[in-house]
């Protein structure tokens, strides 16, 4: 007897049979538990730090290997990566899937902490951290050129001002500027110069530091008016770096070109 012979014999059964598989199957796929892309959140932190300036190899040696000695301490840390650019390092740590996100913030706070001793002084700020998904992407690009601006003022607008506004819009999770160009002055030193001006690598660093400064110079008084004095001390170029007195040495100064090298001692 042949398998198909009952169906052949009852053709309105089997068609009955039929419609009820599709039926159950239908209401099947609709009830299925699990997705065919499930969305799951695991526990990402993401630290950034920025030194203007700073090459890869100095910002891998002085800021990405500090904080990831600190943040490899944390239980239930499952893979730490880091990449270091031009002036940023930025470490991703993702936990255990059954760790806390709001415990594991608290724990890459006091990893920082820990570290804040060894980081370099001249930071302009701490680094920041921030919960992020691995599997978001970027969903809006903006590209910006110009005609008549350099590179430098453009990147300057991104980070200061569209970059801020954009931040401000309502949904928005996170902001990357890329491709910018943060100039950077340095200097480099004549180890003989200095040692004949009787000089030392801190006193050089102490003159630079203090040359260029924005701050309130004063106010004068009046029996009427009250009048503030808005010079600003800023030093805008890297040929004017130059021009600053490092010490005094027999009643004459002692420049920046006098000690530091004439041909490589700055780079804008």
């Amino acid at each position: 007897m042949s398998v198909s012979a009952p169906f052949i014999a009852r053709p309105v059964a089997t068609s009955l049979l039929g419609v009820a598989m599709l039926i159950l199957g239908v209401l099947g796929y609709r009830a299925l538990p699990v997705s065919s892309l499930p969305q799951v959140s695991f526990p990402t932190i993401q630290i950034s730090t920025r030194l203007p300036g700073a090459n890869p190899e100095t910002m891998a040696a002085l800021i990405t290997a500090p904080l990831e000695r600190q943040l490899g301490r944390i239980p239930a840390l499952t893979l730490m990566t880091s990449t270091s650019t031009f002036g940023l390092s930025r470490i991703t740590l993702q936990f255990d899937l059954a760790r806390d996100i709001d415990g594991a913030v608290q724990d890459v706070q006091a990893a920082i902490n820990a570290a804040s001793s060894v980081l370099p002084r001249q930071l302009p700020y701490p680094p920041v951290y921030a919960k992020i998904n691995p599997a978001d992407t970027p969903i809006l690009t903006f590209a910006l050129t110009s005609k008549t601006l350099q590179l430098r003022e453009l990147s300057d607008a991104a980070d200061t001002l569209i970059a801020q506004r954009l931040s401000e819009v309502p949904g928005v999770g996170s902001i990357s500027v890329q491709g910018g160009l943060r100039p950077a002055v340095r200097v480099q030193a004549d180890l003989e110069a200095l040692t004949a001006a009787g000089l030392g690598l801190d006193d050089l660093r102490q003159a630079i530091s203090g040359a260029s400064v924005s701050a309130p110079n004063g106010s004068l008084d009046g029996p009427v008016q009250a009048y503030s004095i808005g010079a600003n001390d800023q030093i805008t170029s890297a040929a004017e770096y130059e021009s600053i007195t490092v010490a005094y040495r027999s009643g004459a100064p002692v420049l920046v070109r006098d000690v530091a090298s004439r041909r490589r001692w700055f780079r804008g």
